[in-house]
């Protein structure tokens, strides 16, 4: 079986090149006749895929951390839909967050991620779709396999994003250590929020999720019941709390417990549509998809069935 497998030696600060030949190995048996791509800046993994699909390749392995997993699911589509709507995804997780594996249930580092592909069976999983405005305002649009969310988390991915020191010890710690420092300086933000024709408020929120997987920011169970093939989003709204409640409410979000809780509504729909009710240049409500910077405010999520087939 042959396969473009693109890897982003930089991942997981730097451990998936130092094991890249053992990861090459072993990925050898389960592709023989595969291709290999390394990314050298962001994005670049959007651009490998995508133009590999043109050329005819039939599937896809991303092997790296999850921004290198959603970069690579992003090349599976552009502007008219699916590039190859018969072309397979297959993914080893080797970064420091590991988001998107726990949702099938895939243990830490390459071995693992190695031995469920070679045992997996292809499933059609949905993706979501953001069309929402950059830093700048101009229209942009991101698809994403796991969650995108806005609001605080949307800020603390900028503040990961930029980090040096925080990063060097991973991302489930850079992750909880921006999240406890931004929640400092951050403002719970209104915003008017659409879910389908069941759902129409204008809320004080603090973060938003509308989640397609289970868990985000290095481990963070913030859509427990969330399944990959229902068709729907489960949309996660954690409204806007004291700076103590804040942080409790950040602890019990790693167990699901938040779940429940006075000031969080779980809502399931096809279609989220959210406005700020009030926004500056200074004050914009940031998006993330699957841990990486989408944009801002206003915004439309959409999900789209059975569009990726994956091997989990």
């Amino acid at each position: 079986m042959s396969a473009l497998v693109v890897v982003n030696p930089r991942s997981g600060n730097g451990r998936t090149g130092r094991e890249w030949r053992a990861i090459e190995r072993a990925l050898g048996q389960i592709y023989p006749r595969m291709s290999v791509a390394f990314t050298t800046r962001r994005g670049e993994a959007t651009r490998l895929t995508r133009n590999a699909l043109r050329e005819g390749y039939l599937e896809i392995v991303a092997v790296g951390g999850d921004g290198t997993i959603n970069e690579a699911v992003n090349g599976f589509f552009d502007a008219g839909g699916p590039v190859s709507p018969d072309a397979v995804f297959g993914y080893v997780t080797s970064g420091t967050g590991g988001d998107f594996r726990k949702s099938f249930g895939i243990e830490a580092g390459a071995e693992a991620g190695v031995a469920h592909l070679k045992s997996a069976h292809l499933r059609s999983i949905d993706v979501g779709r953001v069309s929402c405005l950059t830093r700048d305002g101009a229209p942009t649009a991101r698809y994403f396999a796991n969650i995108a969310s806005f609001g605080l988390s949307g800020a603390v991915v900028d503040s990961v994003n930029r980090a040096r020191i925080a990063k060097l010890f991973g991302g489930a710690f850079a992750f909880a250590f921006h999240s406890a420092t931004d929640m400092l300086t951050y403002r719970g933000r209104t915003v008017r929020i659409i879910v389908d024709n069941t759902y129409d408020e204008i809320v004080p929120v603090s973060t938003v999720a509308v989640a397609n997987g289970r868990f985000f920011g290095g481990g963070m169970k913030v859509a427990p019941n969330a399944a990959v093939d229902d068709g729907l989003f489960d949309v996660v709204i954690m409204g806007a709390a004291p700076k103590g409640g804040m942080l409790k409410d950040m602890k019990l979000i790693y167990s699901g417990e938040h779940i429940g809780k006075p000031n969080v509504r779980v809502l399931r729909g096809t279609k989220v549509v959210a406005a700020p009710v009030e926004q500056t240049r200074r004050r914009p409500v940031l998006i993330e998809t699957d841990g990486e910077s989408a944009g801002r405010l206003p915004a439309t999520f959409e999900i789209l069935r059975k569009a990726l087939n994956l091997r989990a």
